[in-house]
């Protein structure tokens, strides 16, 4: 028997417009706090809301995962129309959206494969559409949910923040680290590792030396890796990604870049500018 399968996932995924139009995707957003109003990424706040508020507000916007009820209601409706489900989900290190998941199914009695991508935005994607890949193959759901399981071991990231503002309004970052990296003009580059938590891979110290030193990176993975494929995600930053595309796409012969936007609960921690920069191997 073909299965019918549904596939769920969150709004910091990066959801292409072929995924938009897919029949059997469905996106949970993440709720986005401003000044005791809440609102739901991608729903009823654009990227261009969350970044005025971010440039005026003292306050750092927060984010909250969606709650138990509102992954109980969809998995109920899911339920009466599909042989299975798939859930897959920002990294459990970073939210808790992947337990709210789990509690909404468990209260829905619904039969849901919950998969913690252990990433964000790009990786997410690339997990979606190799399910709906396997499923349109008419591989069963379980199945499916496990390869994706040990395909989010294959992700590699890398992160780069255009300020450190964020990390210290949102309490990530010590007033004196703020002002020493600021003063030093330091540049992270950030990596979501395999454990689905974020760290730092290097400090450089300006925002140029740091994109090369990103863009050397990615030319050192394509090589030992024959990586194929790439998605560049930015936050309100499309010049710098349209320009780290060009010294790619110059240096390695085909390799598919995609370019797309974080999401709008990611661009709250993360900063206007920020890029991130996403494959499998």
């Amino acid at each position: 028997m073909v299965q019918k399968i549904a596939f769920v996932t969150d709004s910091t995924a990066y959801i292409t417009e072929e995924l938009k139009a897919h029949s059997d995707v469905y996106v949970v957003p993440i709720v986005v706090i401003s000044d005791g109003e809440a609102y739901e990424d991608g729903v009823d706040l654009t990227s261009e809301q969350l970044y005025e508020i971010i440039r005026t507000e003292k306050e750092v916007p927060k984010t909250s995962q969606p709650n138990v009820e509102r992954f109980k209601t969809l998995y109920n409706e899911l339920k009466k129309n599909y042989d299975a489900i798939i859930s897959i989900h920002v990294s459990s290190k970073l939210s808790g959206t992947l337990s709210s998941s789990i509690a909404g199914s468990d209260q829905a009695e619904a039969q849901v494969e919950v998969v913690d991508s252990r990433s964000i935005s790009y990786a997410i994607t690339i997990l979606l559409e190799k399910g709906l890949k396997l499923a349109a193959q008419q591989v069963d759901g379980k199945l499916i949910a496990n390869d994706l399981r040990a395909a989010a071991n294959d992700h590699q990231n890398l992160i780069l923040l255009d300020t450190l503002e964020q990390l210290y309004k949102g309490g990530r970052m010590s007033g004196t680290q703020f002002l020493l990296g600021n003063f030093l003009h330091i540049k992270p580059i950030l990596s979501i590792g395999k454990n689905g938590e974020l760290g730092v891979v290097e400090r450089i110290r300006s925002e140029k030396k740091a994109t090369r030193r990103m863009i050397t990176l990615i030319k050192n993975a394509y090589e030992e890796n024959a990586v194929a494929k790439i998605g560049i995600m930015h936050a309100n930053a499309l010049e710098k990604a349209l320009a780290i595309q060009e010294i790619l796409t110059a240096e390695l012969p085909g390799l598919e870049i995609v370019i797309g936007e974080v999401s709008s609960s990611l661009a709250v921690h993360a900063g206007e500018g920020a890029i991130a920069i996403f494959w499998s191997v």
